[in-house]
Parts: structure tokens; sequence; C-alpha cells
């Protein structure tokens, strides 16, 4: 098999990437590990950049979106009794889209699959060859196949655990890394969402989230010791936890119901650098994890593909190299700022284990301060809703 650029990974990323190359004339083929099913089976993050609904559109894959879509134009934050709202609209201008990762990559995939692009699922033994020549390929089995992609680039689109970036060889690549000493208790409900927006919540009992992926979909989660399991948690333990966490008034209006899913996501913040190598370039979660705080993880892989996608058109209409030598820099340079902005928003809301009785009023006078001034506002709300690409 040949292509111009073989994605590995069939998750929002990789499809994404795929319908983007399509739409400026450039061939790919996409490899994932698992099922169409498994992937679209993942409950992930529904808080939408501006910048990624923007190259939603781009892709033409935006209609539902536009349809189905949630502006949420601020979101509130509460600490002890106060609760206050940040006015994204006001502060910056623009919004975010509430619209579930799981209908991103189903609009991906019908378009992908609507314009005959090549997928290969339950692609093993992956193996990428001759990533730092100009002439690279991908092998790998699926179907009791063995396939040879020939490639001129190669897009490592496969998460944290995938293949491509441990292609980069150990010597080249520098890790940094922050895991956390907690884990986000999670769980999916058919209720209507308790309010509007989202809720952020500081509280003595630890951290909570209030969000939606639609007007009968919710989803919240609240901040539990690492090792929690969760069957060990009841729905109706749960919802005892969470209303301890919000503002009274929210907790006395709650609607609750039985869980359609409930799972556990431990928090970890991780760069690697460089992010390409050769004719290998990473996106998303194979070159970097941001804490789930403020919904960065999906809007960052966006942002890689924004700049790859876009260095690899100029190669292929130009003959211009600068995009794709460029690359790792470029998406390195906004990637920083969203883990400072997570990490910030974390430190900020979370209770932690070894915290003392200063470390809380420090996060007290953060939020208070938060609170009174326009400028601290501002600055939170231009990281919420994106920074520019």
């Amino acid at each position: 098999m040949r292509t111009q650029v073989a994605i590995i990974g069939g998750g929002p990323s990789g499809l994404l990437l795929s319908q983007l190359l399509h739409v400026h004339g450039i061939d790919s083929i996409v490899l994932e590990r698992r099922t169409k099913g498994h992937v679209l089976s993942r409950i992930r993050a529904g808080v939408l950049e501006r910048g990624l609904t923007d190259l939603m559109a781009t892709a033409g894959v935006d209609a539902r979106l536009r349809a189905e879509g949630f502006r949420h134009d601020g979101t509130l934050i509460t600490y002890g009794d106060r609760i206050f709202r940040l006015d994204f609209a006001d502060l910056t201008g623009h919004s975010v889209t509430v619209y579930g990762q799981t209908e991103v990559t189903r609009d991906l995939y019908a378009a992908r699959e609507a314009a005959g692009g090549r997928m290969v699922f339950e692609a093993e033994d992956v193996t990428l060859h001759d990533v730092d020549s100009d002439r690279p390929h991908v092998t790998c089995r699926a179907n009791g196949d063995d396939i040879r992609i020939d490639c001129d680039f190669i897009a490592g689109c496969d998460g944290f655990h995938g293949v491509s970036r441990r292609t980069i060889p150990a010597a080249l690549r520098q890790e940094h890394e922050k895991v956390y000493p907690f884990g986000w208790l999670g769980i999916l409900s058919e209720t209507p969402p308790v309010d509007p927006e989202l809720i952020y919540a500081n509280s003595e009992r630890g951290f909570a989230l209030c969000s939606m992926r639609n007007a009968n979909l919710s989803r919240y989660y609240i901040q539990c010791d690492a090792t929690d399991r969760p069957d060990a948690w009841s729905d109706d333990a749960f919802w005892d936890e969470l209303r301890r966490r919000i503002p009274r008034a929210q907790a006395e209006t709650l609607v609750t119901g039985p869980s359609i899913e409930k799972s556990i996501a431990p928090l970890r913040s991780f760069v690697c650098e460089p992010m390409q190598w050769g004719r290998l370039f990473l996106c998303g979660d194979a070159a970097h994890i941001v804490p789930p705080t403020g919904a960065k993880g999906l809007n960052t892989a966006a942002s890689d593909v924004n700049y790859l996608y876009r260095a690899l058109h100029r190669f292929y209409a130009d003959g211009d190299k600068s995009g794709i030598d460029g690359y790792s820099a470029q998406a390195l340079a906004r990637v920083w700022k969203a883990e400072r902005f997570s990490w910030w928003f974390s430190s900020l809301m979370h209770r932690f284990p070894d915290q003392t009785s200063f470390d809380h009023k420090m996060q007290l006078a953060e939020l208070a301060f938060l609170e009174s001034n326009r400028a601290a506002q501002t600055a939170m709300a231009e990281n919420y809703v994106g920074l520019p690409y």
C-alpha cells in the first residue's frame, strides 16, 4: 500500500488530521489498533475551544456540531459559600461549545467513510521503519494479513501508550511529568444538568465538577483518592458526596439517577520534547497530557493537528519545508501554555494530601482575587476559550 501520510491512531486527532488533509487533496491511511465501536465507546471531555470548532468547519464536519452543540458564554466557580461567574463573551468576545468528544469522533468517521478514506482497524504489531530517512514505511498485521504502507510522512496520533513516541530514540527524547496524588471519579447519567453552565467547585471535601453533554445527559466528577475503584462507589454514595461539594442551591435542585457509565481518571501532566523525529510527527496524547481541569486535552491535540496539516499542505503545494521543519517548536510553544493553565487551575481547585493551612489560605486568596479582579478573569477566560493558534 502507498500513501502520502500514514496516520497511527483512529481517535479524533488522527481522524481530524486525515479529513483536513483530504480537503487539501493529500492522501492518508489511518491505522487503529481497536475496533471503530471501541473508539466510539470512549467517554471523554466535551468542551471545545473556538479553535477546534473552526477546524471542524474547515474540515466540513461541523453541521451537527452547530445544530446540537451548546454554546457556553461563561462558567461558574465556587469556593466555600461563594459563587461567581466568569463571562467569557464579555471578557474575550468568544465562547466555548459543549459537544461530546464521542460525537466529534462519530462525525469524523462519517466524513472519512463518505469520502472513501482508507482506515485499517484492529491493526496489530504496528511498527515504524526508516523514520529518519526520506522513505519511511509502516508495517502491521490486520485481519490475518501482513500489511506494509510506504509513505512520505508518519503522524503519531496513537496516545500516551502508543508506539509512535517510543519510536523516537530514548537518547533524543526529554520527557517531563507530574503525577497528581488523586483522580476524578466521573459518572454519566440520563438526567438534566444541575445548571445551564459548568460548575467548578473548590470545597473542603475536595474538587467537584458539574458538566453536561446535552439537555438530558449530565457528566459529574468528584476528586477521589488515586487508589479508589469505581465499583467501590455506589451511585447513592456518589450523589451524596457531590451534594456536599457544590453550593446548597444547586445541591437542593440536583436531579439524580442511575449511572450509565462510571470511571476514574488519573491526573497527570506530561510533555515529550521534541514532537518530531525525521519524518515522524507526534500529535495529542502521544506527545503530551494535561489534567482534565479546564478541558485542554482534545483541544491541545487539535492545535497540533492545525499546525501539522498546514505544514504538510505547504510542503505539497509549494515545496515549502519550513512548516514541517518547525512543527515541534511551534506546537510545543502552545502546548506549554496549555500545560501551565491546566496546572494552575488544577492547583487552585483541588485539595492536596500534603496541603498545609497556609496553602489552603493561598487558594482562597487566589479565588477571591479572581472573583474581584477583571484582569485576572480576562487572563483565565482567554486561556479557557483557547489561545489563538
